[in-house]
């Protein structure tokens, strides 16, 4: 009796496996800014996960290439500038002719100027275009072609929930990102397309790499305080969530944010502390 019960577990952990890596079967995928960082990681994990083709879209014709050939015959690059209404346009008709349909777009292009209070005029637009206006614009563009249980996820960030001095900009286009995914997902329902965000916290990448003099320990090691799990998060693990995301498993979700931040946003200024702590800590002899 315990070696059937053992190769019915076996059996069964194989099936897991296999529906697994065919998770995505059938499906067509485009991501927006895959060329590197957390882009890439998902188009990585959308083809791991067994999507028939997945387009690589980004402005780096050499980086995305790289991409395209980690991942295989399944990944195509597609060199866009995603703030170029007919360049969107080629995109999409490009895919559509090849593929015929859209199963799954993330919107995760993004750029970083930000000078808080200071940012000038020109900051304000170049980000909003690109981190919010581009991913609804391509929505509206892709969406015609998304067939019921498609899927559109917003790549948002904790950075758009929280206040943080000396930010002003990268902050707002990510919180407008929650909120437009909220009323895209109540317009596009009635299609039987479902709209999601998911929002990282830290997370290594080339940008924490060079804050970290390009050391993920020390990522860990800072960022280990500010999220109860005790350090940054991987690219994958994100990747992974966005899998699931538009995954038939998640045919229940639409309209809402999915915080994979290790925590980060369930603690509050005291770190997850109690008063009491925070005055151990205030007579504790400094080093």
């Amino acid at each position: 009796m315990a070696r059937a019960d053992s190769t019915d577990s076996s059996n069964s952990v194989g099936a897991c496996m296999t529906d697994m890596v065919n998770k995505l079967a059938g499906k067509v995928a485009l991501v927006t800014g895959a060329t590197s960082g957390l882009g890439s990681d998902i188009a990585k994990e959308l083809a791991a996960a067994g999507a028939d083709a997945v387009f690589v879209a980004g402005r780096d014709r050499a980086a995305g290439q790289v991409i395209v050939d980690a991942i295989g015959p399944s990944a195509f690059l597609m060199v866009l500038d995603i703030t170029d209404d007919d360049a969107l346009d080629r995109c999409v008709e490009h895919i559509v002719a090849q593929s015929g349909r859209i199963d799954i777009l993330i919107n995760c292009a993004a750029i970083y100027e930000d000078a808080g209070l200071a940012s000038t005029r020109a900051q304000w637009h170049s980000t909003l275009n690109v981190n919010l206006v581009s991913a609804a614009v391509l929505t509206c563009k892709v969406a015609p072609h998304m067939p019921p249980g498609g899927a559109v996820v917003n790549l948002s960030s904790i950075g758009g929930k929280f206040g943080a001095a000396g930010r002003a900009v990268y902050p707002a286009s990510k919180a407008a990102l929650l909120q437009i995914t909220k009323n895209f997902a109540v317009e596009l329902a009635p299609a039987g397309i479902r709209v999601v965000s998911v929002s990282p916290a830290w997370t290594w990448s080339p940008m924490l790499a060079k804050v970290s003099g390009g050391s993920i320990d020390v990522a860990d090691r800072v960022g280990g305080a500010l999220h109860p799990l005790g350090r940054v998060g991987r690219g994958e693990e994100i990747a992974k969530a966005v899998v699931f995301a538009v995954s038939p498993d998640a045919s229940w979700i639409t309209g809402t944010d999915l915080a994979v931040d290790g925590g980060f946003a369930c603690l509050g200024p005291d770190q997850g502390m109690s008063a009491s702590r925070w005055f151990d800590k205030l007579s504790q002899p400094s080093t």
